[in-house]
Formats: structure tokens, sequence, C-alpha cells
């Protein structure tokens, strides 16, 4: 199962778009996908590390976005997986 790691803050637009396209493309693919959201600010050194950042989206633990999710390459990283 492909796993979605997306890092995020409430309040944080960039990061509820992320989410609504991370979720669309996860419904669209035949195969289920994991997707945990980790808010930054729940960790000190999370909150360190990202700042502002955010989102940053892993796909099975590899770096994929920063900012903004393109819909075709999730719904490629997703389905053509090594």
């Amino acid at each position: 199962m492909p796993a979605v790691t997306v890092y995020s803050r409430e309040n944080c637009h960039l990061c509820d778009e992320a989410l609504e396209t991370i979720r669309a493309v996860a419904e669209d693919v035949s195969t289920p996908v994991d997707v945990e959201v980790v808010d930054v600010d729940e960790d000190p050194a999370l909150r360190e590390e990202y700042g502002e950042r955010v989102p940053y989206v892993l796909v099975d633990d590899r770096p994929k976005f920063k900012y903004r999710v393109d819909a075709d390459e999730l719904r490629t990283a997703l389905t053509e997986r090594n």
C-alpha cells in the first residue's frame, strides 16, 4: 500500500489544498493509499525543521512535493511504485 505523509499545520490554506488533491487522487487510483498528516506545530523539532515550509509531502518516505501537489505527478508516483 502506498504511503503518503503530509507535514502540515493548522490554518494553512496550501496544506488544505494539498490534502484535497491527495485525497482526490487516492480515491481515483486502484490501490488503497495510507495518508498520514503530521502537524509540525505539535513537535518542536519538526516546527524548527519545517517552519512555514509546509505542506511538505513524502510518498513512501521519499520527498515528492513542497507547497503544491500536482495531481498527475502524484497519480504516477502512486501507480508506478518501485
